[in-house]
Parts: structure tokens; C-alpha cells; sequence
């Protein structure tokens, strides 16, 4: 059986950026099950009308269907439970979910403060335009005008790292000794960056910087593999 993941692409097809996609890459090579993916980009929403909506990632494994990240992590977790688990049980499972709403609300409007404008070299001329409209209106500024200040968004940015931070000073991972989902959406959003962007981020001697280099490697350096900026 072929699962097929579309997943968001920029003009170069092995570009993949969207956070949201990656979440399910590394779910779907924690679960050691392989996948064939599909580059997708914005404007092709006709693409995905077999799905009943427009955004990706979205998941066809068999004759099933699934979109959104979190569903499909939810899915894959209930149908292949002989597969090593993302979550470790319902108590993990609820807190990943926390996580979850914390990186959607938290972490990645701070990200995109910082790389959004860059994201719009990496498109197609056919999505370059949708992406700036939509960008500008759910922002309420250029794209230029919301990066002109990341140099001080990137501090308050490092600030909102520092739960994360001495939760890495303490474990390896977020989720202990091994990874588990809730590293997988957070590192989504620090490969969403890479994918895009040679902003830095993170100092080197950051603990947030030492567990993303630890991600990079997993499962056979899947996410290293893919072409980003190495900062």
C-alpha cells in the first residue's frame, strides 16, 4: 500500500517548508512507515478538493483521507498502534496537545515576524502574488515593514524560548530521553525557518540550538537531508 502526503513546496519541488507538513514527515518516520510525497503549492487548491478543504498537510493512506497535522498524528497513532507511539499514552498525548496550541499561537507568529519576507523568494511568480496579499492582509503591514524590526523581534523571540530552554537544560528531548510528537512541532517550526531563511535564530551555545541539531540527525537525518539554510 502507497501513502501519499501532499506537501507544501516552494519553486524548487525538494523544498518543503510548511511547519505543519513537517509535523507529519516526522510523525510518519517515527511510526517507521513510509510515505511518497507530493509537492503542492498554494495556488493549486484544486488539488486537494478530494479532501473537502485547501490547506495541507493532508494524509491519503489506503482508501483514507486525513488533513490537518494534528488529526493525522491522531490517526496514525490509533491505526498502527504496533508502531513505536508518538505520544507515550492519553497523558502525554493531551499535554502534546497543549504543545500544539502553544507552537500555532506562541511560536510561530514570532517566526514568521522574522522570516515571512523571505519565504516570498523561495515561490513560484504564480504564488508570489497570493502569498503577499494574504500575508499583508493577516498582518496588517508589508512584508518588508513587519521584517524591518527582526533584529528585535529575534530577542523577545529568544526570551519566549525559555521554558523550552530549561526543559532542554534537564532532558534531551522534550518528551525525555527520546522524541516524541511534541518535539515534532516545535521542531516543525525551526524547519520551517531553515527551509526558508538565513536569519539566525539561535545563539550556538543555546540548549534550544544543541536538542535542533540532535532533531536534524533523527531518523536517518531526514530533516538535515532537506535543502535549508545552516544557521
Amino acid at each position: 500500500m502507497t501513502r501519499l502526503l501532499y506537501d507544501l513546496a516552494g519553486a524548487d519541488p525538494a523544498l518543503r517548508f510548511s511547519p505543519y507538513c513537517w509535523r507529519t514527515r516526522l510523525a510518519l518516520a517515527h511510526k517507521e512507515l513510509e510515505v511518497e510525497t507530493t509537492p503542492w503549492r498554494f495556488t493549486e487548491t484544486d488539488r486537494l478538493a478530494f479532501s473537502g478543504q485547501k490547506l495541507v498537510p493532508v494524509l491519503v493512506d489506503g482508501d483514507r483521507v486525513v488533513h490537518d497535522s494534528w488529526m493525522i498524528a491522531e490517526y496514525l497513532e490509533a491505526t498502527y498502534p504496533d508502531r513505536p507511539s508518538l505520544f507515550g499514552g492519553p497523558a502525554a498525548q493531551a499535554l502534546a496537545r497543549f504543545v500544539n496550541g502553544w507552537a500555532d499561537s506562541i511560536l510561530h507568529p514570532w517566526i514568521a515576524r522574522m522570516v515571512v519576507r523571505d519565504i516570498l523568494d523561495c515561490l513560484r511568480p504564480e504564488d508570489a502574488g497570493y502569498f503577499r496579499e494574504s500575508r499583508e492582509k493577516r498582518f496588517g503591514m508589508t512584508l518588508e515593514a513587519l521584517v524591518a524590526t527582526r533584529e528585535q523581534a529575534r530577542e523577545t523571540f529568544r526570551k519566549e524560548l525559555q521554558p523550552v530552554r530549561l526543559t532542554l537544560r534537564a532532558q534531551p528531548f522534550l518528551s525525555g530521553a527520546a522524541p516524541a510528537y511534541a518535539d515534532h512541532i516545535v521542531f516543525g517550526a525551526f524547519l520551517w525557518a531553515r527551509a526558508v531563511s538565513g536569519f539566525r535564530l539561535l545563539e550556538a551555545d543555546d540548549p534550544v540550538h544543541a536538542w535542533r541539531e540532535r532533531m536534524l540527525d533523527l531518523y536517518g537525518g531526514l530533516a538535515r537531508r532537506s535543502p535549508g539554510h545552516e544557521v
